[in-house]
C-alpha cells in the first residue's frame, strides 16, 4: 500500500465509496441520475475501469474490489479525472450482490481477468461458478450483458461452459466473442499478445 493509496482510502473513499449495507441500494440516488448501470467485479488497480468510465460518460459504473491498494489506486484516478460516473464498494462481491442490488437492475457486468486459480485443486476458488453466475443473471435486466475476459484458455473454457449452462443467459457469439471496443487492453494483456498468448472474451445476454 503506497502513501498515495493510503491517503486515498482515508480522504477519497468517503466521497466516492459506498459503504456496505444489508439493504438495497438506490443506484439512481447514488449517481444523481437515471442512466445505464454497469457493475465491475474485481477491478484490480482500476486502470481499465477508469478508462472505460472516462470514455463512456453516458453510463454509470460501480466497481467492487476488496484489495486495498487497488481501491486506493482507482480512487486516485477518479479524483484526477473527475469521474462523476464511477463509485467503489470495498467489500465481498457476493454479499454486495445478495444484499445491495435489486433484481433486474444492472445493464451490464464486467469481470476482467479474474484469478484463474490454475492448479486443479484450487479450481473451487474460482469466482465464476454456477451459483455465482445465477446470482449475476438475477441482477441483470432482460437484455443486460455479462462480459468476462481471461488470458487462461482452460479458464475460458470453464467460463464458457458455466455461462452456457445458465438458463437466463444466451451467448452473443458462436463461442468466444470479438473483443468489444469498450474494453481497453491492459499492459499485461498487450505484453502477452506480443508473446503469442491468447485472450478470450465471453459475452452473454440475459434473455
Amino acid at each position: 500500500m503506497s502513501n498515495a493509496q493510503t491517503r486515498a482510502l482515508e480522504t477519497l473513499l468517503p466521497r466516492w465509496g459506498i459503504p456496505y449495507q444489508e439493504s438495497l441500494l438506490d443506484l439512481d440516488a447514488v449517481f444523481g441520475r437515471s442512466a445505464p448501470k454497469i457493475l465491475e467485479i474485481g477491478f484490480g488497480m482500476g486502470d481499465s475501469t477508469a478508462k472505460i468510465a472516462a470514455a463512456h460518460p453516458e453510463n454509470d459504473y460501480l466497481g467492487i474490489e476488496v484489495h486495498g491498494p487497488g481501491v486506493g489506486s482507482l480512487l486516485n484516478q477518479i479524483e484526477a479525472l473527475g469521474l462523476a460516473n464511477l463509485r467503489v464498494i470495498q467489500h465481498d462481491a457476493v454479499e454486495v450482490l445478495k444484499h445491495m442490488l435489486a433484481p433486474d437492475r444492472l445493464d451490464g457486468v464486467h469481470i476482467f481477468f479474474p484469478d484463474p486459480w490454475h492448479k486443479k485443486k484450487h479450481h473451487k476458488r474460482r469466482l465464476i461458478q454456477p451459483e455465482f453466475v445465477a446470482l449475476l443473471a438475477e441482477k441483470l435486466k432482460p437484455g443486460g450483458y455479462l462480459h468476462a475476459a481471461t488470458d487462461w484458455q482452460e479458464y475460458a473454457e470453464h467460463i464458457l461452459a458455466v455461462l452456457a449452462a445458465e438458463p437466463w443467459l444466451a451467448n452473443t457469439a458462436a463461442d468466444y466473442a470479438p473483443k468489444p471496443d469498450y474494453r481497453p487492453p491492459t499492459k499485461f494483456e498487450q505484453r502477452g499478445i506480443k508473446l503469442g498468448h491468447g485472450v478470450w472474451d465471453i459475452v452473454f445476454r440475459k434473455t
